[in-house]
């Protein structure tokens, strides 16, 4: 058997309105407000899952078997 290492990702995402100058002033407003918490994402803002599987690298002893 070999070992391998998976990586779990998972998506939240949300979507606000903001008035802005620009599209770069809107997600910096947003940036803010989020690093502020006043944007809080949880499981209600699930969407989706991904897992990344790698074969983990063998060290030198286990190499030389």
């Amino acid at each position: 058997m070999k070992k391998y290492k998976v990586k779990i990702r998972e998506t939240l995402e949300m979507t606000v309105e903001v008035e802005a100058e620009s599209k770069e002033e809107a997600a910096e407003i947003v940036s803010d407000k989020w690093y502020d918490s006043e944007y809080i994402l949880d499981a209600e803002c699930f969407t989706g899952v991904e897992f990344i599987a790698r074969e983990q690298v063998k060290n030198r002893d286990e190499r030389e078997r």
